[in-house]
């Protein structure tokens, strides 16, 4: 079984490397080839499920040395591969929700002239995070860190003729450096530190290592994880992203990049709990993001943009669950695999509605959709019922068990300053998807005329859009629909499963430590504001968008509204910060280098060739001149001596 856990990986890569550099030979069957491979890696990972279930829960972990990659003295890195429980919650939920996202593409990516390229990029993502979440130790992690990242930049820069496009996949690409920066950081400080960088030697070493360095260490990963997962303050890069094709979207926010900086977090669980600073930091980052990425979504009438808030918000939720330690880790893993169903429904609901609505995203121009794509409503509905945590769907059982551990916080003040924040985040969650829902599938239609696509190009090309033509909703093929399907029931019944008799939490135990939460309010409590929060969230979204006409154009709104639709001005603080920061500071330097280093080096330079221009006028060639130097100077001299002599 050992060595099966390589052909997990080496599927997708396969499907990668023939797809890119097969030629045009394979447009018309490339697509069912990547299809093909992901479905492959899936029943690989259903192969090796089916194996570890068979055996004791201590027994389950298997580990996998193919080569050793730097074998050097003093420095060994192995490519070496270890599933666990943990990784191989990751596995299936990558490669699952990833054939999905697959199988839907076949259809939405029909028109498309270049989808054996957006294929092969899609099996390269895939072989990118399986590699991430199976690697033995954190310096194999970081090459599949840093091929998510590639990945990330050819999928979000697919459409690079597009200006908007381009600038996404550069944007995500420059700010997710920043983060692989903490993660090169970390991995130095660990190799220093423990000799080591694989995962056993550095977790079992953390109780023979100051606490400081284990901060430190703590803090780089922090970073990194917020680069990945698009947390504040790296976290202006996901809303850009939703220019790159809607699958991708899915893809992203739903099985794999955003995940991983959770996934890294958790592996990492042993170092936080040896550093509460960087534990308290986890939180905090978490909690903020969570509110942040709320805000956002309340804001946006780009439907993708508004489920990109979301994704934001939702993994600030397992940001602060993993934050909380062994009461929250559990529960950060099993939020983040119910929020890959449904987040990937919805956003493939989206692409649905985009469809038939000749690429159009702005939510102020749909209205009144159920009719006409049955399917994708009831889909996509219960993708938000499962969001807003309806009783007894996925994102009941997950987000509920957050803010009960999140009130269970240090049993004082913070336990009840994060359960709030995460109550709160709870109730925007429910106005915001609300809104979304009425906005896109309710009330009177609001259809508008295709615009000229010299002026305003269409957001997602492949469809043929004439100017002037009026939208013809209607249901997405098979290949679109069977995928929202099976995503649907993933978000009805997967939290359930996973809660019944603690399954979910007993699977990680062996790998994630665990212990029950004791908040400082009652769980009925907590469980009774969650849902009044809930239907105060979701009646007001419908007062406000249900009961009142929608405007096709947006009002102005308050200040907050105007921030928000803004992105909580993210953009305009890096830039002042960092751009202005950073041209302000090239200045400075130029100005340093001119003025003390260039100064000293010339002023050096002057003083000799001053120097040296006087002491050439004793060298006048004229015998009579030495003689009179030499004379002065042997008076000198002599003079000097009996001087010395006579004191």
């Amino acid at each position: 079984m050992e060595n099966l856990i390589a052909l997990l990986v080496a599927a997708p890569l396969l499907g990668a490397a023939v797809l890119l550099c097969g030629g045009r030979r394979l447009d018309r069957t490339g697509h069912w080839l990547g299809t093909l491979l992901a479905a492959a890696s899936f029943a690989i990972g259903a192969v090796l499920f089916a194996d570890m279930l068979g055996k004791d829960a201590d027994e389950r972990a298997l580990h996998s040395r193919l080569f050793s990659w730097v074998p050097v003295e003093g420095f060994q890195a192995d490519i070496a591969f270890q599933l666990d429980q943990l990784s191989m919650t990751f596995v299936l939920l990558i490669t699952g929700v990833g054939t999905l996202i697959h199988l839907y593409s076949v259809g939405y990516m029909e028109h498309d002239e270049r989808r054996r390229r957006f294929f092969g990029y899609l099996n390269l993502f895939l072989a990118a995070m399986l590699l991430l979440v199976v690697a033995d130790n954190y310096l194999l992690l970081y090459v599949g860190w840093e091929g998510v990242g590639l990945a990330s930049y050819l999928l979000i820069g697919f459409w690079q003729h597009k200006p908007s496009a381009a600038t996404a996949a550069k944007k995500a690409f420059l700010v997710n450096r920043v983060g692989d920066m903490g993660l090169s950081i970390a991995i130095m400080l660990m190799f220093t530190t423990f000799g080591t960088f694989a995962f056993g030697p550095v977790l079992e070493s953390t109780g023979e290592t100051s606490e400081g360095m284990l901060t430190a260490i703590g803090l780089m990963l922090l970073l990194a994880a917020c680069g990945k997962s698009a947390q504040v303050p790296l976290q202006s890069w996901l809303g850009d992203a939703m220019e790159g094709p809607t699958p991708v979207s899915a893809l992203i926010h739903a099985a794999t990049m955003v995940t991983a900086g959770v996934y890294l977090i958790v592996r990492s669980g042993t170092i936080f709990n040896a550093a509460p600073d960087a534990q308290l930091a986890v939180v905090i980052v978490g909690a903020v993001t969570l509110l942040f990425g709320a805000i956002v979504g309340c804001a946006k009438d780009d439907i993708k943009k508004a489920l990109a808030g979301s994704t934001m918000s939702q993994i600030g939720y397992m940001i602060l669950a993993a934050g909380l330690g062994p009461v929250g880790y559990a529960f950060a893993i099993m939020h983040l695999v119910t929020h890959g169903f449904f987040k990937a429904g919805l956003f493939l609901g989206a692409g649905s509605v985009m469809h038939g609505m000749n690429d159009e995203v702005d939510m102020r121009k749909y209205g009144g959709l159920r009719k006409y794509m049955p399917v994708t409503f009831v889909t996509f509905g219960l993708g938000y019922l499962a969001i807003i945590g309806f009783p007894g769907l996925s994102g009941f059982w997950s987000k509920d068990k957050i803010i009960e551990a999140a009130f269970a916080y240090d049993d004082g003040i913070r336990g009840w300053i994060f359960g709030g924040v995460a109550l709160l985040g709870a109730g925007i969650t429910a106005f915001y998807m609300t809104r979304v829902m009425i906005m896109t599938f309710f009330g009177e239609k609001r259809w508008q005329p295709a615009p000229d696509p010299d002026k305003v190009p269409s957001v997602e090309p492949g469809i043929e859009v004439h100017p002037g033509e009026m939208p013809h909703p209607h249901e997405s093929p098979k290949s679109m629909t069977i995928p929202m399907i099976v995503l649907a029931f993933g978000s009805v019944f997967a939290g359930g499963l996973f809660s019944l008799n603690e399954s979910f939490v007993h699977w990680l135990e062996p790998v994630t430590q665990f212990e029950h939460p004791h908040p400082v309010i009652s769980v009925p409590a907590i469980t009774t504001s969650t849902i009044v929060v809930l239907l105060l969230g979701a009646g007001l979204a419908y007062l406000m968008y249900g009961r009142r006409p929608v405007p096709v154009t947006a009002p102005r709104g308050s200040l907050l509204t105007r921030a928000a639709r803004r992105d909580l001005l993210q953009d305009d603080v890096n830039h002042v910060v960092l751009v202005r920061g950073g041209e302000h500071l090239t200045r400075s330097l130029v100005y340093v280098d001119h003025t003390l280093v260039d100064g000293v080096v010339n002023g050096t330079a002057a003083t000799f060739g001053g120097l040296s221009g006087r002491l050439r006028k004793l060298q006048n060639g004229y015998a009579r001149s030495y003689a009179v130097s030499m004379f002065g100077g042997t008076a000198i001299l002599i003079a000097a001596t009996l001087l010395m002599r006579a004191v």
